[in-house]
């Protein structure tokens, strides 16, 4: 039976290149409208993500569409933009279920650990996620052009990590951690299997 060579992987990630472009701009565009929107309104405040309210547990996954201003979404915008389309060169459906994950881990830990009184929104929990998982992923699934991608990411963004330690009040540390942190776990639950010829030589 056949199996991928680095040409037909190059060329799958080619005929990928547009899907993924498309679906990070719509959603980049997604927040600009929503924040437009709650700017105008205020209408999408309250789905803010409160700690250790269990009738919070619901804004989980919405506090990442939400934002605290322009300065907040444009100082998102770029590296999800940029971070997503990588992640997705891999294939849409495996993006949605690694954003899920992050989404999912990150707010969790927001509502577990954040401190009382605060409402955190912001995209910047999947950006760290999405970071992680750029990171580990190609280690991973023992592929080098991932191994790469993941090392220019860590070169351009590397500087980042130092948000997941609490230096800032202003700034959910926790969401950058665990959005981190889901981005890992989800490079490991979402794992490509190896080539066939490789598990045909495992079993010996």
């Amino acid at each position: 039976m056949p199996y991928p060579t680095a040409g037909t992987t190059a060329r799958s990630r080619t005929s990928r290149m547009k899907p993924a472009a498309a679906v990070m701009i719509g959603w980049v565009a997604l927040l600009w409208v929503l924040e437009a929107v709650n700017g105008a309104t205020g209408s999408l405040s309250t789905y803010g993500l409160s700690p250790r309210d269990v009738g919070e547990l619901r804004d989980v996954i919405p506090m990442a569409f939400l934002h605290h201003g322009y300065d907040h979404l444009v100082s998102n915008s770029v590296p999800l933009l940029v971070l997503g389309f990588l992640a997705a060169l891999t294939g849409l459906r495996r993006f949605a279920a690694v954003v899920l994950t992050i989404m999912v881990v990150g707010g969790l830990g927001v509502w577990l650990t954040a401190a009382d009184h605060t409402v955190t929104a912001g995209a910047s929990g999947v950006v760290f996620g999405l970071l992680g998982y750029l990171l580990v992923r190609g280690f991973v699934d023992r592929n080098a052009v991932d191994i790469v991608t993941g090392l220019l990411v860590l070169a351009f963004y590397g500087s980042a990590l130092w948000g997941v330690l609490p230096t800032n009040s202003a700034v959910s540390w926790q969401g950058h951690l665990f959005g981190l942190i889901g981005g890992v776990m989800a490079a490991f639950m979402f794992r490509r299997p190896p080539p066939l010829n490789e598990r045909i030589t495992a079993r010996g």
